[in-house]
């Protein structure tokens, strides 16, 4: 069990005064039975009052509002998070079992569904099926297709933006956690295994030492369904470990962004961001 520290900072600065600021932040994670939160809070500037609320997939979510003129706003979230590993486990399971269970649950069936973020290209769906045709067992089917996204897509930042598609990235063969997570996501509805998006942190040294800063950043990951709930990081062929901090859950990116917000003013922003995570213990 690892003890983390993270220091999560998003600033816009705008050339001119803006109007009022309407905004959501999906940026400290909730407790659950592989992670425990020590502390968490949310500081903003200009200071501000803050709604929180669970939203629909877990979530933990923070609602604010800047009515005043303001030329920049800056958020903060800090938290503390005793993280245990998460070995991947297989039940023994069967895909009639699987195809029978998942249409006994909301929170299944939901993320069977495809979306325009996970929409697979058709290599993608024709490699997922064929690795399907090779496996008895849903979940051992399920980490053989995650790790061939993982293995097909190479890591370049810059390569896709924000608002990319799974398919899109697949085609470049080229992307971030966010879109290999898009296109396992895809890969694995396409079989019909249910599958959601996991959004949070990983401390990106696994010798760390105790008390040192490191530059990190948000970071992506999948679950899937068959008969319990199963991760791994497609990014780093990984499994879910102590240095992963879950913050939430969703069908896509699109479910659990670190913030999205709007404001009233003609300017464009600029925004910044910076993520520290240390090892505490």
């Amino acid at each position: 069990m690892k003890r983390l520290r993270i220091e999560h900072t998003t600033g816009f600065d705008y050339p001119g005064e803006v109007g009022a600021s309407y905004n959501e932040a999906r940026m400290l994670p909730t407790t659950s039975d592989s992670q425990f939160v020590l502390s968490s809070q949310l500081d903003i500037d200009p200071s501000t009052n803050v709604n929180y609320y669970v939203d629909y997939f877990g979530t933990r979510v923070a609602a604010f509002d800047v009515l005043a003129k303001h030329s920049a706003l800056h958020i903060t979230a800090r938290s503390l998070v005793e993280v245990r590993a998460r070995p991947l486990t297989h039940p023994d399971t069967s895909w009639e079992a699987l195809t029978r269970d998942a249409q006994r649950s909301i929170a299944t069936v939901e993320m069977l569904s495809q979306t325009g973020r996970t929409d697979p290209h058709p290599e993608v769906a024709a490699l997922a099926a064929g690795i399907a045709a090779q496996h008895d067992n849903p979940s051992h089917a399920a980490l053989a297709i995650t790790m061939a996204v993982g293995e097909a897509v190479e890591y370049v930042p810059g390569a896709t933006e924000v608002q990319s598609t799974g398919a899109e990235a697949w085609v470049e063969r080229k992307g971030v956690c966010q879109d290999m997570a898009h296109i396992a996501l895809g890969a694995l509805r396409s079989v019909g295994i249910p599958a959601r998006y996991v959004s949070g942190y990983l401390h990106p040294n696994p010798t760390a030492e105790v008390g040192v800063p490191v530059v990190g950043e948000s970071h992506a990951w999948i679950e899937w369904y068959a008969g319990s709930w199963h991760g791994y990081d497609p990014t780093n062929d990984a499994e879910i470990g102590d240095r992963h901090v879950t913050v939430g859950r969703g069908r896509d990116y699109n479910d659990v962004p670190p913030l999205r917000g709007v404001y009233a003013g003609p300017f464009k922003s600029r925004l910044d961001v910076k993520v520290l995570i240390t090892r505490e213990a």
